[in-house]
């Protein structure tokens, strides 16, 4: 092949790869797929009973909000001392993870909502199972989505 012909040749298969590269985009998971890997990792450290897991999943901050009982429980340090006192119970939560929503706020913030049935009680006690209508605010940050806010609202007996 003389050099013209290689040099076309080569000419060639750069455009094709350019135009190749142009047309991909990149993979990248959509938000509501790493909102949702968020909120199952949730779950799992609640039913791990690991506070070292449910920490790195909610904000770090004293604005980070959890109704829980009718009261309000401001910052992810209360929050975290509160969950590892129900830690030593029975401390179970079971998503209908086929009714999961997840509305996108912007670009960086997310609601989600799910139908979840809590199995609780105190250390030594029978525990209670209670359907709550789960609602989270979930905030991206530089690490990943984390946890903002938790609004469970008791469901309506069937």
């Amino acid at each position: 092949m003389s050099r013209l012909s290689q040099g076309h040749a080569t000419a060639g298969l750069c455009i094709g790869l350019l135009l190749v590269m142009m047309v991909l985009k990149p993979v990248h998971a959509a938000p509501q797929d790493e909102i949702r890997a968020a909120f199952e990792n949730f779950v799992a450290a609640q039913n791990d009973h690991d506070v070292g897991k449910a920490k790195a999943l909610l904000l770090a901050s004293p604005d980070f909000l959890w109704i829980t009982r009718g009261a309000p429980i401001w910052g992810s340090d209360a929050a975290l001392k509160r969950f590892a006192a129900l830690y030593k119970g029975t401390w179970r939560l079971d998503p209908d993870m086929a009714s999961l929503k997840i509305m996108m706020v912007g670009d960086g913030a997310a609601r989600l909502y799910v139908p979840i049935t809590f199995t609780i009680g105190a250390a030594g006690q029978p525990p209670q199972t209670i359907r709550f209508l789960m609602n989270q605010l979930l905030v991206r940050t530089a690490d990943g989505w984390r946890v903002a806010s938790i609004l469970p609202i008791p469901a309506a007996k069937p």
